[in-house]
């Protein structure tokens, strides 16, 4: 017996070429389509992953400038406060010019007591006792020179006793605490290691 598409009914022949075209349908979608679905599907996925971090690193660069802006800010005014605030090696220059200011005040100065440095986080607080022998008005005008200085110096614990036996410009014996505040260097940064890439 002879096999043959020729010899089925025509029924039979759309039948067999329907059951061809499914099964070659079937092959194709499996073996082709199939996997570059896979692959386009994958795809799509990096592309999400790609479009979250770039949205991130945008999001990141935002922070940064803000960051960068908040640093520079701080920055200015820790350059504005060094300029209020000296710092350790020039305070010899400062307990100079208390003295210069004393002396062009025509105040004597009998005792100069440095007193021990209060630490705080970013500054100390430097006390110095001072005794001074001169009139009213000279204080005055040694606390006004102290006032209109350019570094930041409290003058807090004041006692003024009349001198005995008063003289012409010796009138007064003046006691008080000069605090300055000395700027404290900041620990170094430790180096940061670089971002993994």
């Amino acid at each position: 017996m002879e096999l043959g598409l020729n010899k089925l009914p025509w029924s039979g022949q759309i039948g067999a070429f329907l059951l061809v075209a499914i099964a070659l349908f079937v092959v194709f979608r499996i073996y082709y389509i199939g996997p570059q679905r896979d692959a386009q599907a994958q795809k799509q996925v990096e592309l999400e992953q790609k479009l979250a971090e770039v949205e991130q690193a945008q999001q990141d660069a935002i922070e940064l400038a803000e960051f960068q802006a908040e640093v520079d800010d701080l920055n200015n005014r820790l350059e504005a406060l060094s300029a209020v605030l000296p710092e350790q090696e020039e305070v010899a220059g400062l307990l100079r010019r208390l003295q210069t200011f004393a002396s062009q005040s025509n105040l004597t100065i009998r005792a100069f007591q440095p007193q021990a440095a209060i630490m705080r986080e970013m500054h100390s607080e430097w006390p110095i006792r001072l005794q001074l022998d001169g009139t009213y008005h000279n204080l005055g005008m040694f606390f006004d020179r102290i006032s209109k200085f350019s570094r930041i110096i409290n003058i807090s614990d004041v006692v003024i006793r009349v001198r005995e036996p008063a003289e012409l410009n010796l009138t007064i014996t003046a006691e008080c605490t000069a605090t300055t505040f000395v700027l404290l260097e900041p620990p170094e940064a430790e180096a940061e290691p670089a971002p993994a890439a």
